[in-house]
């Protein structure tokens, strides 16, 4: 997750990747890079009974162990989501994102986001080096109200920026009620979180192209090593 302008909803959308690859089976890695620690605090709610989902503090350092031992990968977590801090300086974007299948940048429907979003993308094009043809930035319009101006303002802004807007999350107090209680959409009660979950189809989608996309690279390249 990734956009320097705090509460475009960096959190909400990590949190509830999280609870998702572990509904299916994995065990991700949550990593919080946000010095207010709000991906920690949700996993530290989460009941013993729920689907495992490995965390690691990222934004703290520990004199016990080496930085690169800390932010290890377990062998068993298929899949890393990294929630970033606000106001990431942009010469630090190339190193953020090299390693990164996939670049989700929330944006809320107003103009301050809307601003924030534009130079966000632009830094990530510019300075973090990142062609369009890539296809590995995707755009999620966050908390929004359909048939109101604003949200319509916000996606013909979208539609300038040539990125794809892989989901539209409506604003919905089933993301509070997730967040206190430690939970995911995938995992609270089908029938009241139904339409949210049609809201994230698209983005599962989009991320399970990307997956394909780079175990299809990995083929690629050790083909490639041992020809």
């Amino acid at each position: 997750m990734l956009n320097p302008k705090g509460g475009s909803g960096k959190t909400t959308v990590a949190t509830n990747l999280a609870s998702y690859f572990a509904s299916q089976g994995d065990r991700p890695l949550l990593s919080d890079n946000d010095p207010q620690g709000s991906s920690t605090r949700w996993l530290k709610k989460r009941a013993s009974e729920q689907p495992f989902i490995h965390g690691v503090a990222a934004f703290e350092r520990s004199g016990r162990v080496t930085r690169a031992w800390q932010l290890r990968t377990p062998p068993d977590a298929m899949h890393v989501i990294v929630d970033t801090p606000a106001a990431v300086p942009p010469q630090e974007l190339p190193d953020m994102t090299k390693s990164a299948d996939a670049i989700i940048v929330p944006v809320l429907p107003s103009d301050i986001d809307i601003h924030a979003c534009s130079k966000c993308i632009a830094d990530l094009l510019l300075i973090a080096k990142i062609r369009r043809s890539e296809d590995r930035i995707g755009v999620i319009a966050n908390r929004v109200k359909r048939n109101t101006l604003v949200y319509q303002s916000l996606m013909r802004f979208l539609a300038t920026l040539r990125i794809p807007i892989i989901a539209t999350l409506r604003d919905s107090q089933n993301y509070v009620r997730a967040a206190e209680l430690g939970v995911g959409l995938h995992e609270m009660k089908h029938g009241t979180v139904a339409r949210d979950l049609e809201d994230w189809a698209p983005l599962i989608h989009w991320l399970k192209e990307k997956e394909i996309a780079a175990e299809t690279k990995g083929r690629t390249d050790l083909l490639s090593e041992t020809a």
